[in-house]
């Protein structure tokens, strides 16, 4: 959609951006180029409500929603769109999200897409945006990211939570480190908290997000020169703030913005499609050559051998007591109830079938 065709609506600043007009570094020609503006949310669990919502109400004319999870009532306590309803229904994150949006602000454009964000899709649905917002919870889809932004020298901005602590970054091509430059690769499995091993508390959330957010309204209204190009680092708990160059860390022989080499946009189809999901006791299983089959056939299939409830987003199929299949329109599967990889990839064989 034309995201230009409600930018006249910005020019009554006694309605509804009339308080962000009034601060002087926005403006109405900063509302104007925010109007104008384009912007992708990869996750769109707890980090990535806050973004969509800052960004919806800011008025950012373009907004799109990346998440391949839906509602479950454990997200009610930092995820702040969804409801109890949602997490009833297994409402995908990125539909429910949207609605709530759209209920905020009519003016914007949202659109919602529910999937993972993988090697073969991610510059389809990063490549039309002036800005990529960073709500993911693991290290590889941030590579992935990471790795469409300097390919097409689009900004990121990096955020992550957990416990009481957060962190973020903002990655520009061509004029910052970018997240290779810090990280070589992602961390090894088991050597990194997660929410599901350490929790996380709400406000640290708010905390990075509501900065990352900030960032990203500096960076589409022009305002270059106020850009925080340092890491940030908070732990809420414990009172510790502090902000950290990087424009030393800018490397050379850095695989991604120095060699241009695409390593995440070009991975291994086995190693980019059964990972484990933060805090869910859950594998999500995406292979490339995913069944193309309806719902209803998956449906017809499963009905006779366990209970199957589906909406028009998703099956869900219970295979054993504790053990859940959810199955995607677009082929991937979760499994609840193990985060047993062979386990899940079993069970997969078994019932969808490799």
């Amino acid at each position: 959609m034309d995201t230009h065709l409600h930018i006249d609506h910005y020019d009554d600043v006694d309605t509804r951006y009339s308080r962000q007009v009034l601060f002087s570094p926005i403006g109405k020609d900063g509302q104007r180029k925010l109007g104008g503006s384009r912007v992708a949310i990869v996750g769109m669990g707890a980090l990535g409500t806050v973004l969509a919502n800052h960004m919806v109400r800011a008025g950012v004319g373009y907004v799109r929603l990346i998440d391949r999870d839906f509602v479950d009532t454990s997200n009610l306590q930092r995820q702040m769109l969804y409801d109890e309803e949602d997490a009833a229904s297994t409402t995908p994150k990125a539909i429910a999200a949207a609605k709530r949006l759209q209920l905020v602000n009519s003016q914007v454009t949202i659109e919602p897409h529910v999937t993972d964000l993988n090697s073969l899709n991610a510059e389809q649905l990063l490549s039309d945006v002036d800005l990529i917002l960073d709500g993911t919870d693991n290290f590889s889809v941030r590579f992935l990211i990471n790795d469409v932004s300097i390919k097409l020298g689009i900004p990121w901005i990096y955020g992550g939570a957990v416990a009481s602590r957060g962190v973020s970054l903002m990655i520009i091509p061509g004029q910052t480190p970018c997240l290779r430059c810090l990280f070589t690769q992602a961390p090894a499995a088991g050597t990194t908290e997660t929410c599901d091993t350490a929790g996380v508390i709400g406000g640290i959330i708010h905390v990075v997000a509501s900065f990352q957010a900030t960032e990203a309204l500096k960076l589409l209204v022009g305002a270059n020169e106020q850009l925080n190009l340092k890491m940030q680092q908070w732990d809420l708990w414990f009172n510790q703030n502090s902000a950290i160059s990087v424009a030393g860390a800018l490397k050379s022989d850095c695989p991604a913005c120095a060699m241009k080499q695409y390593d995440y946009l070009e991975v291994g189809v086995e190693s980019d499609t059964i990972q484990s999901l933060c805090g869910r006791n859950s594998v999500q299983i995406h292979p490339v050559n995913a069944s193309d089959k309806p719902l209803e056939y998956w449906e017809e299939r499963l009905k006779p051998l366990g209970p199957v409830e589906k909406n028009r987003f998703l099956l869900k199929f219970q295979a054993a007591p504790d053990l859940h299949m959810i199955i995607f329109p677009d082929g991937r599967v979760l499994i609840q109830g193990t985060e047993d990889l062979i386990q899940a990839k079993s069970l997969y064989s078994r019932y969808i079938g490799m």
